[in-house]
């Protein structure tokens, strides 16, 4: 017959187990919700990408190359869904790069984009939205949090095609210029009341970094970045040299 001495320290013993096993699928289950982030954020970096790919791949549509290759920064948010008919609200998030003061693109910092869905075509679900900051003022009032487009930092509908003098354009005085692709379409785009804000737990799971700053990201502080980031900062370079025909 067990002594009452040995049962309880088998008790103590299977608690023990228990606990220790417990602690094991927490910490597999976190891990696994932080991969997923992680794998959700390098998905959008490469929407991103394919976004800008599709649109300069058109000479008579494209974003001019002079616009970028002054730009200070460039935020690119794919697939802003929107809410309602006509007038309703849309939603989508995407990421912010910047040039640094080495002349380099940055690494991306995350972004959500909030706003009302005036001038939207009617009967489109969805839709790519660029916006270019063409002041560094502009991109350091983003990075200091939410950030709304028109009360901000001025802000007009871009014009397109390699072949447009982008300097010339009387709407450019405009700190930041819009572009958006719906249906098929791509044109430029007056967002005028939408907000910006920075995500920052989608650039901690990207990064793995918990608490990473978006000036650390911007500045291409020492941190490790995911392979598609190389690809995202060719792909810019190569739209904002002046050499683009």
């Amino acid at each position: 017959m067990i002594s009452q001495a040995k049962k309880e320290k088998g008790e103590r013993h299977m608690k023990r187990l228990i606990s220790f096993t417990a602690v094991i699928l927490f910490f597999f289950f976190l891990t696994s919700i932080q991969l997923e982030a992680a794998s959700k954020q390098e998905e959008k970096v490469t929407d991103a990408i394919n976004v800008l790919d599709e649109i300069m791949a058109i000479p008579e549509e494209g974003i001019p190359p002079s616009l970028l290759h002054n730009a200070k920064g460039i935020a690119i948010i794919p697939r802003v869904i929107k809410a309602g008919f006509i007038v309703g609200g849309r939603h989508g998030k995407g990421i912010l790069v910047v040039h640094t003061t080495e002349g380099q693109w940055s690494n991306p910092a995350f972004i959500s984009f909030t706003g009302g869905s005036i001038g939207w075509q009617i009967g489109a679900q969805s839709a790519d939205i660029i916006l270019v900051f063409k002041t560094k003022r502009s991109v350091d009032n983003l990075m200091k949090g939410k950030f709304t487009l028109g009360a901000d930092a001025s802000i007009a509908a871009g014009p397109v095609g390699r072949q447009v003098e982008a300097g010339t354009d009387i709407k450019l005085k405009a700190e930041i210029v819009s572009y958006s692709r719906s249906r098929g379409l791509f044109a430029g785009l007056s967002v005028e009341g939408s907000s910006l804000q920075i995500d920052d737990e989608a650039n901690w799971a990207f990064y793995n970094k918990g608490g990473i700053t978006t000036r650390d990201i911007l500045e291409n502080k020492n941190i490790q970045v995911p392979s598609i980031v190389k690809k995202l900062k060719e792909v810019l370079s190569k739209y904002s040299s002046q050499d683009v025909k």
